[in-house]
């Protein structure tokens, strides 16, 4: 069980984790061990995550979401399977978690008095120095 906060906990078979070769750091090692990891969470069936929660999840991963509303990290900054583990694991809850936010909704406000006065005031005075460019004939 993966607890992302108090109300949200994820159960570990919800997750599958396929490991891939990596490119990087790790000398001729990198081609013989399969040390990255991809996690694949599947959004649309899992009974852990409320409806606003799977929706917000959606649109702030982005690209690692398939059509099919999988959800797929990779993780290859380490040289061993069970740090990339960790790091796509760690990486899930930060995403998670971050979904689990529903974003305050913006109360429109009126300007203050002493704006719109401050405004006035310096529409006056633009007004008042184009005044003096003009070309006056008072001859």
């Amino acid at each position: 069980m993966i607890r992302i906060n108090k109300n949200i906990s994820i159960k570990e078979n919800e997750l599958t984790f396929k490991f891939i070769r990596s490119s990087g750091p790790g000398g001729q090692n990198v081609n013989k061990v399969a040390t990255a990891v991809q996690l694949r969470f599947d959004i649309a069936s899992s009974n852990s995550l409320t409806e606003d929660v799977k929706t917000r999840l959606k649109s702030i991963a982005g690209r690692k979401v398939t059509k099919d509303g999988i959800l797929i990290i990779e993780a290859s900054r380490h040289r061993t399977q069970e740090k990339n583990r960790q790091d796509a694991i760690a990486r899930f809850i930060a995403l998670i978690e971050k979904s689990s936010h529903r974003k305050k909704s913006r109360i429109k406000s009126n300007p203050t008095h002493a704006s719109n006065q401050k405004r006035i005031e310096i529409k006056k005075r633009l007004s008042e120095k184009k005044k003096m460019r003009r070309y006056s004939d008072q001859s």
